[in-house]
């Protein structure tokens, strides 16, 4: 039997073998038959269309190795199954304090006029109510803009927490966010609900809806800003009322002054912090609000496990910290693991999902796919870290048994002996490499820093000088001895009032200047997505991350459901993704020589890659029309060779989906609409933000894009049919106007020239109708309930439709150079 110590927390649970083969052997042989397809389509050019041809086949390969570079790393797709009753056996044995390992918190919020505190609270309030132990929790909520308006709420919410967390352990609720709890529809007869509890319940309900409305209060309060700034209770005022130029904040609302709630138990720990901003410094805005954070929880907690969530992402699953657990507390793969990351789940999202809000396809199989490989992409949010990766250092590296060997025949002409033993040789020499690379890497020189750290290592001390360990991390011992500490925690009789004066200094401006935060430490700059670039930079250093689906959802947030704050939110994921492109951390060129496997490499190329793909996809869906108004085609008269091939060629992409969608788990509405938006947000977003990175990269220019609301349609989802003008607009409608016009003009030209022209006419129909249909959610979002195309679009949409048809006619590229040939017709005239 298993020693209980040693058993697993957490196990692998591969795909059945019945779904993932046949998922693998249409991989391989949608290869094969793309080997075919461009072989017919290289040697048959079309002579008449030289130039269509020509494209099509161009977009036609980009399409092909993008294709590769998002199937490949689905080959081996898992998924995960933990045992929450292992882990309480294991640190929550009864009668003896709990030994499941400290976590610190970060919720990050900056405007709280755009990201309503009421949203804000309830997310606080989730986290001071989850399932663990609460001295083991402590929240750090980062105001990046130093509002009055968010510390204010948030001193109410701690108020709320002496009543709201008890009422919640007590019974046990799920969610722990008090607006989703109080929104769900509950029938106490017919359920058989406890009197008590409905008596408790209605009470409860009753305090959060005067909860509500004082932080209704203060944000009317805060619409109207005064001449002479914010002022505090005792009339001083607000130190961030110039959001450009103010000095660090920090405020302990609780876990302090013996702060308990209503009935006597103690509470975690809730921080507000807010980081000094100063004109002439680079703040690098999430990024350098996290990496603060990451500071400060050093210094004030120092927990080895970090969860960070944003402001609109509650805690769904109150035990979804001990499910990450399973991972990092693990006896055998739990050191190598640097994060978990959890799926998103969102509120407030119609059944058809229109725009592909929840991203289904890419939460529910390509993240299963990279769980199979090394660990799936840091998303941003409701990810579980270890704090010792943020600080730049390798992932623990495991010896490994020597193998047998044998000596029955000579080295030289033995492969199982000569060659395996050169290839040992060879990766015991790397493990060397990287054992001596990581320990140059963490620093541990205490020469100058205080006395009394406990659990450092003198010997481990000696290893760098002071003046590399202050390049790395900055000029803070406190905090440089905190990065010592892997299983975290702080001196036991530090000062408090001094721990908080090391806090605030560790947030000033200039704190990171000359030190490696942002390029080795923390989360890294240079990128709006920089949750994808800190992420692959671990992966980098050789760790491994965990994708954790738990039955109940773990988290849940509030999604962008109207058509225009969709595209813009595409729009900043995909400037992202050019930013990494072109910066020295690209995948295609960065890190050859570290941990990261080649199929990860893959998934993180594919990342940073898929935004040029927009412009080969503006050209494949500008040739319907083309052929239409002008009756030539991209393929010559097909054989039956060639019918052959196309037909596999359909067939092998529908057959590749569907297994997708099998072994994922995702519906076929979902798959479609995933579909559909992919064209639409390449036509728009991905080459807006193509042109846009290209501009900030490489001319230092900045754009944005203007966006202006118009009225919505009432109704339970009103928003998802709000429209907002937008220059983002343009391309897509553009698209769909040619595409209808070119549909008519053919057809039109057929009836008039008769039966013979409908078989040629039927190839650039479907051509056409393949572009009309995956763009129809753009248009039914465009034109919303009312059916009222709003005329700017239609204005913009015709006239480039009228240029681009008006330069065709002008420069045909089908036209013979020297004119207009003319022969003979044939016929006696006389």
């Amino acid at each position: 039997m298993m020693d209980e110590g040693r058993q697993p927390l957490s196990r692998k649970i591969p795909i059945p073998s019945s779904k993932i083969n046949p998922y693998r052997l249409i991989i391989l042989l949608r290869l094969v038959i793309l080997g075919f397809f461009f072989h017919y389509r290289l040697l048959h050019p079309v002579q008449n269309a030289y130039g269509l041809w020509l494209t099509s086949v161009i977009c036609e390969i980009w399409f092909s190795v993008s294709w590769i570079l998002d199937q490949f790393p689905k080959w081996y797709p898992i998924t995960r199954e933990t045992y929450l009753d292992r882990l309480s056996l294991r640190y929550e044995k009864e009668g003896s304090p709990s030994e499941l390992a400290d976590i610190d918190i970060f919720v990050s919020t900056v405007d709280p006029l755009k990201e309503p505190p009421l949203i804000t609270a309830n997310t606080v309030l989730s986290i001071l109510a989850v399932d663990y132990p609460v001295e083991k929790v402590a929240c750090y909520v980062s105001d990046d803009g130093a509002a009055m308006l968010t510390f204010e709420a948030l001193s109410e919410t701690s108020e709320f927490a002496r009543k709201w967390v008890p009422f919640c352990k007590k019974f046990n609720i799920e969610p722990r966010a008090p607006e989703w709890y109080f929104a769900q529809k509950i029938y106490y007869l017919k359920d058989k609900i406890d009197p008590a509890f409905v008596k408790e319940r209605r009470a409860m309900k009753r305090e959060y809806e005067e909860f509500k409305i004082r932080i209704n209060g203060l944000v009317a309060t805060a619409q109207k800003v005064p001449e002479q700034g914010w002022a505090m209770q005792d009339g001083t005022p607000w130190p961030g009322n110039d959001v450009r130029d103010h000095p660090g904040m920090i405020q302990v609302f609780l876990g302090h002054n013996n702060v308990t709630d209503v009935e006597g138990n103690e509470l975690p720990r809730l921080v507000y912090v807010s980081r000094e901003k100063r004109p002439g410094f680079e703040h690098h805005k999430k990024a350098g609000a996290m990496n603060a954070l990451v500071r400060v929880s050093a210094i004030i907690s120092n927990a080895p496990y970090i969860l960070n969530v944003d402001c609109d992402h509650y805690i769904n699953n109150s035990k979804a910290i001990k499910e990450a657990m399973c991972f990092m507390m693990g006896p055998t793969t739990g050191k190598k693991v640097c994060y978990v990351q959890f799926p998103q789940r969102f509120d407030g999202i119609d059944r058809h999902d229109r725009y592909s809000n929840r991203n289904v396809v890419f939460f529910d199989i390509n993240m299963k796919g990279l769980d199979g490989i090394q660990g799936p992409i840091y998303v941003g949010t409701g990810c579980v870290f270890r704090r010792q990766a943020f600080y730049g250092y390798d992932a623990p590296v495991k010896e490994k048994p020597p193998g047998k060997t044998c000596n029955c025949w000579p080295k030289w002409c033995c492969l199982c002996c000569g060659f395996k033993q050169k290839v040992r040789a060879k990766l015991k020499e790397n493990r060397k490499k990287l054992k001596k690379r990581e320990s140059s890497r963490r620093i541990h020189a205490l020469e100058k820093i205080e006395e009394g750290i406990e659990g450092v290592d003198s010997e481990k001390s000696s290893l760098m000088s002071q003046v590399k360990f202050e390049k790395k991390f900055g000029q803070s011992p406190v905090f440089i001895a905190s990065t010592l500490l892997e299983n975290g925690g702080i001196h036991k009789g530090a000062d408090s009032s001094l721990l908080l004066k090391e806090a605030v200094h560790v947030i000033s401006c200039g704190y990171e200047d000359k030190t490696e935060w942002g390029t080795e430490v923390g989360w890294i700059y240079g990128s709006v997505t920089e949750d994808i670039l800190t992420g692959f930079k671990m992966h980098c250093h050789g760790w491994r991350s965990v994708y954790c689906i738990p039955k109940r959802a773990a988290f849940k947030g509030s999604a962008p459901i109207n058509l225009s704050d969709r595209l813009h939110q595409v729009l900043r994921w995909a400037l992202g993704s050019v930013e990494i492109f072109l910066s020295r951390h690209c995948p295609i060129w960065y890190g050859y020589d570290c941990g990261l496997k080649w199929l990860e490499r893959l998934s993180y190329i594919n990342s940073v890659v898929y935004p040029w793909t927009s412009i080969p996809l503006i050209a494949y869906c500008t040739l319907p029309a083309v052929c239409l108004l002008t009756g030539k085609f991209i393929i010559p008269e097909i054989s039956n060779y060639a019918s052959i091939v196309f037909m596999a060629l359909f067939l092998s992409i529908a057959v590749t989906g569907v297994l997708e969608m099998q072994w994922g788990g995702v519906g076929i509405d979902d798959w479609w609409r995933n579909e559909q938006f992919w064209v639409i947000g390449g036509v728009s977003s991905h080459l807006f933000a193509l042109f846009q990175g290209l501009l900030k990269v490489l001319v230092g220019i900045n754009t944005n894009f203007r966006v202006t609301s118009k009225g919505a349609d009432d109704g339970k989802f009103s928003e998802l049919y709000l429209f907002k003008w937008t220059s983002l607009l343009i391309p897509p409608m553009t698209l769909l106007i040619i595409n209808i016009i070119g549909v008519v003009v053919g057809i039109f030209d057929a009836i008039n020239t008769g039966y013979e022209s409908w078989g040629p006419l039927f190839g650039k129909l479907l051509f056409a109708f393949w572009v009309i249909i995956h763009l129809y959610p753009f248009l039914k979002g465009v034109m919303g309930q009312q059916d009222r195309l709003p005329t700017i679009i239609l204005v913009w949409s015709l006239l480039l439709a009228a240029i681009f048809s008006l330069l065709w006619v002008r420069i045909n590229p089908f036209l013979a150079k020297g004119g207009i040939v003319l022969e003979e017709c044939g016929l006696d005239c006389d």
